[in-house]
């Protein structure tokens, strides 16, 4: 996933980014509130770690700002302020979770992980488009030109997320935990083969924007079906 982390401590900050880069995510951190709201206008996010106590702006006035912009990015806030009260207060502001400091590591991936997979389930029912790729929703089906091809469910949840990650790394164990919700690497290739069956239906309707990157991952290339 990608993830950007909103803390101003350097030793918060470089624990929570060495943990999450530790089980495969790429991570984003910005220092400032001002900073995060710069960050969030420049390209997709899957979730964000925000710290409720900044040094220019207050973490809520945060979430609502980001909510104003129409943004439903998953948002896990952390503070120090651990009572009801306070946590009420940051679920009311927009937020997803609300995790006091100090934090259990794995709690933390675990609770980007759910959030994560709520907004997920939300974006499924959103029409994605990708040059002149589109995938609808409502039938299950991918659309290049004026030819149409209906996926299975689990080559939609394959192209969709490769679809909201155009032209970025996706690696294997991003679509084991985005598609499958698995934490582990199972031993049989199930990515593989599942993308292997995926590229023969869009090759089908003339487009294969696929490209794997060997030891890597994947690249959905936007050029491809433009």
């Amino acid at each position: 996933m990608r993830l950007l982390v909103v803390e101003d401590d350097p030793v918060i900050a470089d624990q929570v980014t060495r943990g999450l880069r530790a089980i495969d995510h790429e991570v984003h951190v910005a220092a400032t509130g001002a900073g995060a709201l710069l960050v969030l206008q420049q390209g997709h996010w899957d979730a964000v770690v925000l710290d409720r106590m900044l040094p220019d702006l207050n973490g809520l006035s945060i979430i609502q700002q980001i909510r104003r912009y129409g943004h439903a990015t998953p948002i896990l806030m952390l503070s120090a302020l651990g009572s009801v009260k306070d946590r009420i207060e940051g679920l009311a502001s927009g937020a997803d979770d609300y995790l006091a400091k100090p934090f259990d590591m794995d709690e933390l991936a675990a609770r980007i992980a759910a959030i994560s997979r709520r907004g997920m389930a939300v974006a499924e029912n959103a029409r994605l488009e990708v040059g002149r790729l589109t995938l609808d929703p409502s039938g299950h089906e991918a659309r290049f030109h004026d030819r149409a091809v209906t996926l299975n469910r689990r080559q939609y949840s394959l192209l969709a997320h490769l679809m909201r990650h155009a032209d970025r790394l996706v690696t294997r164990s991003m679509l084991l935990e985005g598609v499958w919700g698995y934490t582990f690497a199972p031993t049989a290739n199930i990515v593989e083969s599942n993308l292997s069956r995926l590229r023969t239906a869009l090759i089908g309707i003339d487009c294969d924007p696929i490209e794997t990157q060997r030891g890597a991952g994947y690249i959905l290339r936007s050029d491809r079906c433009a």
